[in-house]
């Protein structure tokens, strides 16, 4: 990813990222675009897109490349971590890891726990609200080592915070399949141990998709797909996708429509 050079190729970088959020919006294009252009205004090496679920109190990641365990803290920890009141409050812009005080970051698992292994030492946590003020979700940018981003490369995320907003908004959430519905009581307990996530691909299974067309239906990546049914797999005890999917039949899984 290369760095920018001036304003200029920052401002064209930034109406590509506008242009991207724009055909996310219009149905046109997957979240992966966004984050693609917006390596052209912050060199990172980890970023992800989250859309906020109130059904399911979490987030869910419409596209991202951080590895797993840092993903998983996104998607189901990270709304209560001790740093995410700051970030959430409406009247700030992005929270920038070098400008966290150093007494929240020692009490924030999410740092200490996650980034701080992954060598992150800067990036940005920037919280979307919708034009009516609700909140839609996240983006992440991480920088391992001391790759201080610009003054003018933060002001830009800033300034797209409304386009991004937009974007993950209009990745409403679909009904939840009976099956990964949310736990009601702590006995509650999910077939074959699987999260609800896993739920939702184990039941794409049974429909014959591939991994890129459950994407779609999911708004994740392929890869993410991927590394979900390796999941299914290993905690089913099953070979391979067929007997998985004939796990799910028997269990009387569907996908959402």
């Amino acid at each position: 990813m290369a760095a920018q050079h001036d304003t200029a190729d920052l401002l064209d970088s930034a109406l590509r990222v506008r242009e991207a959020a724009r055909s996310v919006t219009a149905g046109t294009a997957g979240v992966d675009t966004v984050l693609t252009a917006l390596a052209e205004v912050v060199e990172h090496d980890h970023a992800s897109l989250s859309r906020w679920d109130p059904r399911r109190r979490r987030h869910t990641t419409l596209a991202g490349s951080y590895p797993e365990d840092a993903t998983a803290y996104i998607e189901a920890r990270l709304h209560q971590d001790p740093v995410f009141p700051v970030l959430r409050s409406p009247a700030r812009g992005g929270l920038w890891l070098g400008d966290v005080p150093k007494d929240l970051l020692a009490a924030s698992p999410g740092f200490q726990d996650v980034l701080s292994p992954l060598g992150i030492e800067d990036g940005v946590a920037q919280c979307l609200f919708a034009s009516d003020g609700r909140y839609v979700g996240m983006l992440n940018i991480s920088v391992r080592g001391r790759r201080r981003t610009p003054d003018p490369a933060r002001a830009v995320v800033t300034l797209l915070t409304e386009s991004l907003a937009a974007a993950v908004a209009s990745r409403e959430a679909g009904p939840l399949p009976e099956a990964a519905a949310p736990e009601r009581g702590a006995a509650a307990a999910r077939p074959g141990g699987l999260s609800p996530r896993e739920l939702e691909v184990l039941a794409e299974l049974t429909t014959g998709r591939t991994n890129r067309q459950i994407a779609e239906r999911l708004y994740v990546t392929p890869r993410t797909v991927g590394t979900h049914i390796e999941h299914i797999l290993a905690k089913l005890d099953v070979p391979n996708r067929a007997a998985a999917a004939a796990r799910a039949a028997a269990w009387g899984l569907a996908p959402a429509p």
